[in-house]
């Protein structure tokens, strides 16, 4: 069996963006997009903590792996000069349709690339933030768009990345054939981590913190419906003791890195 390549990965997202199916809503109308924003931040309330989006106004930001735009509205809203790529055109084209509503067309670009050859696509320049959120985990070679960053970092370059975490109750529940990595099946790469392995992967820079986090404790047949009830053991399960597991058995490593 051959290894999935970058084409193979290209496919899986355009037949099906990332949370894509987060609203039954008219299809690219702000509702639309303001219902899958809510149901995102609702379910993983500590990717708006980590992105820091306010603290950007004024400021360069580069996204690599910009999906539908999420993270996006929320850097122009802000006031970022922003510029996002993704691997799949049919992404980048909602990204386009949905910044479009809300900010002129010169205060940000989206592009179609590949991230492990980002200077191909994207002429090298300094950004203030390099953020990615659950993106470098699905490309053949990760470390090749770590190596591509350093083209688009000075030392005050803040570097925000989200990868998924090898020791966590999703890596065990996935080995065990009771989860997968995506909602969709058939994701064709989906790495995972440990610490170690991140100060690894990310070492043309300083790995400064990783933080674990996030279990997605709702039953998915409910949460599909826009209903978040939780699994029997952890809706019994007190909050304090919910956050202790995630710190130790989470699915995302938050890293925050530099040169």
């Amino acid at each position: 069996m051959t290894n999935p390549t970058i084409s193979d990965v290209q496919s899986f997202w355009d037949a099906r963006p990332c949370n894509i199916r987060h609203s039954s809503l008219p299809f690219c109308s702000r509702e639309y997009f303001e219902a899958v924003t809510a149901k995102k931040f609702f379910v993983e309330p500590h990717l708006p903590a980590f992105a820091d989006f306010n603290s950007y106004s004024g400021k360069n930001v580069l996204e690599i792996g910009c999906g539908i735009g999420t993270c996006a509205e929320q850097f122009v809203k802000s006031g970022a000069h922003y510029t996002g790529i993704d691997l799949s055109p049919q992404s980048v084209e909602i990204t386009t349709k949905r910044l479009q509503q809300i900010a002129e067309p010169s205060s940000f670009r989206v592009l179609t690339a590949n991230a492990e050859e980002l200077s191909f696509y994207l002429e090298p320049s300094f950004f203030d933030l390099i953020f990615s959120f659950g993106v470098i985990h699905h490309t053949p070679n990760p470390a090749n768009v770590i190596k591509q960053l350093t083209h688009y970092s000075t030392s005050k370059t803040a570097i925000k990345a989200m990868v998924y975490a090898k020791n966590s109750w999703k890596s065990i529940m996935i080995e065990h054939g009771l989860d997968q990595p995506e909602a969709q099946s058939g994701c064709p790469i989906a790495l995972a981590f440990t610490p170690n392995e991140v100060a690894d992967l990310f070492s043309p820079f300083t790995v400064n913190r990783i933080q674990q986090t996030h279990i997605f404790p709702y039953q998915v047949d409910d949460y599909k419906k826009d209903l978040y009830i939780k699994q029997p053991w952890f809706e019994q399960m007190p909050g304090p003791m919910l956050s202790a597991l995630e710190q130790s058995l989470g699915w995302h490593l938050l890293i925050d890195a530099s040169l």
